[in-house]
């Protein structure tokens, strides 16, 4: 864990409740953050977790950060709890459908299109103005955007975040002017209650076995990474997709 102490910063995390948010949620409040903790439907996951960190640190806004009207909704709820600023913003929320061409609708692509990628460009927009010079504004993509032996089902997912990383690069040069850091945190497959979704032991077996480790990553895992970007580590990285994967991809 970072020594660094962020006491005194504000930090707002998108579909905080579980997974990579909620361990993300822990960590940063740890090091003496303000957390909110969004999420878009199951309110009790939440609140639980601000119960765990403490009312008086951790924060639980549900909005659906897909909807540009909700974003405008949690960035003013999330000002008014953090005294007039946000110092970090990780745009987590994001679906991974298993879709491929064939099988993907109209109504799927607009879905994934509205949370992960909407949703991120959207919430910078409205975030922004209300992050001091110093803040970090932290996207998550994935580590299948390059990886080679990927299956077509992965489609629609990967399509969205590779926005996200195009969006990375040039919201650094955007905000970089304000002050404001811009980078992805790419995960590989992290042992998540979404990961396990629908998958037999053989196929995560079998993903697992893509590392060069042999395991699947930790929620945890990618937290410290995305708390190492904000404390002080990432304070010259601007633009750039950090893979978090244990070396999945290289």
């Amino acid at each position: 864990m970072s020594s660094t102490s962020l006491a005194g910063k504000t930090i707002l995390i998108t579909g905080a409740s579980k997974g990579i948010g909620k361990a993300t949620a822990l960590e940063f409040a740890s090091l003496g953050a303000k957390v909110v903790i969004n999420y878009s439907s199951d309110a009790a996951p939440a609140e639980d977790l601000v119960k765990r960190i403490g009312a008086d640190k951790a924060i639980a806004i549900k909005a659906n950060v897909g909807d540009i009207g909700e974003i405008e909704r949690l960035v003013d709820e999330t000002v008014k709890w953090g005294q007039g600023k946000i110092d970090v913003v990780i745009a987590n929320a994001a679906i991974a459908p298993n879709k491929s061409l064939s099988e993907t609708t109209e109504q799927d692509f607009e879905a994934v299109m509205n949370l992960n990628v909407k949703g991120p460009y959207f919430l910078a927009q409205k975030a922004s103005p209300h992050m001091p010079p110093g803040s970090t504004l932290i996207l998550l993509s994935t580590s299948l955007t390059n990886h080679t032996p990927i299956t077509p089902n992965y489609l629609l997912y990967v399509t969205s975040k590779g926005a996200v990383e195009q969006m990375t690069r040039v919201l650094a040069k955007d905000l970089g002017r304000s002050g404001i850091n811009v980078n992805a945190i790419a995960p590989g497959p992290t042992a998540t209650e979404l990961f396990f979704k629908g998958k037999s032991e053989e196929l995560v077996k079998t993903i697992a076995g893509f590392n060069p480790h042999n395991r699947l990553g930790k929620p945890e895992e990618i937290a410290r990474a995305m708390a190492w970007m904000v404390g002080g580590g990432g304070d010259w990285v601007n633009g750039q997709v950090l893979r978090v994967n244990g070396g999945m991809t290289v």
